[in-house]
């Protein structure tokens, strides 16, 4: 079949964009064409595979570029990656231009199914999943709340749980050769850097662990999330940095800000001797970095968020602390790394 991608798109930096890419990967080796119609935030060096591009704040944009898909006879079917965030308006409505004007049958893939959603997000949603001609969820929860919440059938959804690239499997001692850590007990949490990621939590819950565990070092490898990087700079990665001098940790936690391509990312989680997702927001509904790591085998501790809950405790790939808080953080990584 020939399928057409909407969505953000490499060399944009952000985790939609990873996942297009590597759906599209895994969608051209089982013999499909995919093609993608990008989403973008400023200008890009684009790879030949996008068809169009669409600025995210340019309401005509979206209306071009369903006419265009429209006239090609090549393209069968649409698929929408749907983060608020992503699209352009008021929690991102400029979807709707598109949506009005597509005239070719779309696949809906919700990447956030919000529990307690403004009547905006409601509606986006349920207009969204009305239109389209399947709704694609990645938990059982997500298409629970579909059904509930957004009054989607459930003859309508799909589960289908987030992939992980075919990551190359290292050995951790060599990886810590390589990059310089030997004989440190590496934990690790990577992603673009925010506020609701927790990471302050994190860094108290290894400040906790210090003593304990002389050799142990925080990995926060990623860099500033690029819309916080426009409204702020880095003051927020200043202030953690800030953070971790004032309690003395200077020699515990790292920060490696980039963003990591898969060849990188991978040989972070395959030299992480524990892998730490702290995120305070228990209604995150999926968490790609949480997928990659449990798809490198690494031992993981996470909050309780709901895409933890039911990927790492209901299939017991991993430690849910029972609430978000350093103290419990550092009893579940003290646990790990005194093995």
């Amino acid at each position: 079949m020939n399928f057409i991608n909407v969505s953000t798109y490499s060399p944009r930096q952000c985790g939609l964009a990873s996942f297009s890419k590597d759906l599209r990967g895994s969608l051209v080796k089982d013999g499909h064409k995919v093609s993608i119609a990008a989403i973008s935030d400023k200008v890009y060096a684009y790879p030949p595979e996008v068809y169009c591009e669409i600025k995210q704040n340019t309401k005509e944009d979206y209306c071009q570029a369903a006419y265009k898909i429209n006239n090609s006879p090549q393209i069968q079917m649409v698929i929408i990656q749907h983060e608020y965030g992503i699209f352009g308006g008021p929690d991102g409505n400029f979807v709707f231009d598109f949506v009005a004007h597509i005239d070719k049958p779309f696949l809906l893939v919700t990447h956030t199914v919000l529990p307690h959603p403004t009547a905006g997000q409601r509606v986006i949603l349920q207009i969204l999943a009305r239109q389209a001609a399947a709704v694609v969820c990645m938990t059982g929860r997500s298409a629970r709340l579909l059904n509930s919440i957004y009054g989607v059938s459930m003859d309508k959804v799909a589960i289908i749980p987030h992939g992980v690239p075919p990551f190359e499997r290292k050995d951790r001692e060599g990886l810590k050769m390589l990059y310089g850590y030997t004989g440190r007990k590496l934990i690790a949490t990577f992603g673009l850097i925010g506020p609701s990621k927790g990471l302050e939590i994190g860094i108290k819950a290894v400040e906790r662990l210090v003593d304990r565990h002389p050799d142990v070092l925080y990995l926060i490898a990623g860099k500033t999330h690029p819309v916080l990087l426009e409204k702020e700079g880095e003051s927020y990665r200043q202030s953690l940095i800030e953070m971790c001098a004032d309690r003395g940790l200077d020699k515990h936690v790292q920060f490696i800000n980039h963003f990591l391509e898969v060849e990188e990312l991978g040989d972070l989680l395959y030299m992480t001797d524990v892998y730490l997702c702290p995120y305070p927001n228990r209604d995150q509904a999926v968490s790609g970095t949480l997928a990659y790591a449990v798809g490198c085998g690494r031992a993981i501790v996470s909050t309780p968020f709901e895409y933890a809950l039911d990927l790492l405790k209901k299939h017991k790939l991993g430690l849910v602390v029972p609430e978000a808080s350093s103290e419990a953080i550092s009893k579940y990584l003290d646990q790990v790394l005194s093995r």
